[in-house]
């Protein structure tokens, strides 16, 4: 069966191509008359426009270009969600890069994305390079970020969207003192990175802000996958004296935490009290669930995608800005009360 065109359009219609164009793509105006007929002939062949001339002639793609380094950790794949409803919601589809945490090959993926056009990028790095910065810096379309901030000589300004990762995690760390605990450890990841900096900076002020003392020891580096954490506490625990509460830098690390603290013949929280980072679904069916720090990972999805749809349609990018979200800190069962609270 001959594939029906535009100009077999044209002809039947009575009209020129230039008119069946613009009645597609709503561009100059036509006579309402004219507009009709030409849609009656297209919804009687049920003709479909090549996407890929409507793109050269429109200068666009209605494709965005998503980096995410983990598509197995829950907080990226509902991250994803809120992107990827929301890019479909205004005309626009996702095209999805997990690099599983390799630099070389989300170079590869940025440059492919340049390659085909996409009309914007969310990025979602694991680590920041100097090879992202010099893309960054080249890129001339709305490149957004989740939580990540690129900063350097020569940047453009870059939107975030995140949340006040100084301020939740000084709440949860807070939270643990005045519950009573007195030796406080911490399972951070990526030490260069501004979220977990953050992170790590309201746990020290935390625990200066009350005189206690912060054990080196007790501070331990992960990857933010499970058996990271679950290593590294099993370290800690081989100390003589173990801490009596935990702050993790995610959820996955808090379980491989209370994994190493029950498999050390501990219990969680009456030995070690256990705090985590995001509330992923299963942060709540964990044995036990899991007090955390909520972040509205769907929402941050969907804030990213109307961000880079504004920066798409808005020739004036000076009005976009970050985008600091709210948090909730959520108190469940992998916490106790050691002492009253202390307010």
């Amino acid at each position: 069966m001959k594939r029906i065109t535009m100009k077999d359009i044209a002809r039947e219609a009575g009209v020129s191509k230039a008119t069946v164009s613009r009645v597609i793509n709503n561009t100059n105006p036509v006579s309402e008359e004219v507009r009709k007929k030409v849609e009656m002939v297209i919804k009687k062949n049920n003709y479909r426009p090549s996407s890929i001339a409507r793109s050269l002639s429109k200068k666009e793609t209605k494709v965005i270009g998503l980096i995410i380094p983990d598509l197995s950790n829950s907080f990226y794949s509902e991250l994803v969600r809120g992107i990827s409803r929301t890019a479909h919601d205004n005309g626009y589809n996702v095209f999805l890069c997990n690099t599983f945490k390799e630099t070389e090959l989300e170079m590869e993926f940025l440059n492919l994305l340049e390659e085909k056009e996409v009309d914007a990028i969310i990025l979602t790095t694991f680590h920041t390079t100097e090879a992202q910065k010099d893309f960054i810096r080249k890129f001339r379309k709305p490149i957004v970020t989740v939580n990540r901030i690129f900063e350097g000589e020569g940047m453009p300004f870059v939107p975030n969207i995140d949340i006040d990762n100084y301020k939740a995690a000084y709440e949860a760390v807070d939270y643990l003192v005045k519950t009573g605990h007195k030796k406080i450890g911490v399972i951070r990841a990526d030490k260069d990175d501004n979220t977990c900096i953050d992170r790590l900076r309201g746990y020290k002020q935390v625990l200066n802000d009350n005189l206690m003392l912060i054990d080196e020891s007790y501070i331990i580096d992960s990857d933010f996958h499970f058996q990271a954490a679950y290593d590294g506490m099993m370290e800690v625990l081989k100390k003589e004296e173990h801490p009596d509460a935990m702050f993790c830098f995610s959820d996955e690390l808090a379980t491989g935490a209370i994994k190493a603290i029950i498999d050390s013949s501990l219990k969680v929280p009456e030995d070690i009290s256990v705090v985590g980072f995001d509330d992923i679904p299963l942060a709540k069916r964990f044995i036990p669930s899991i007090t955390t720090v909520k972040q509205p990972i769907f929402k941050m999805g969907r804030i990213a995608m109307e961000t880079i749809y504004e920066m798409i349609i808005n020739d004036n990018k000076e009005k976009i800005t970050n985008t600091t979200l709210d948090y909730k800190f959520v108190v469940r069962n992998s916490t106790v009360v050691r002492e009253e609270m202390k307010y």
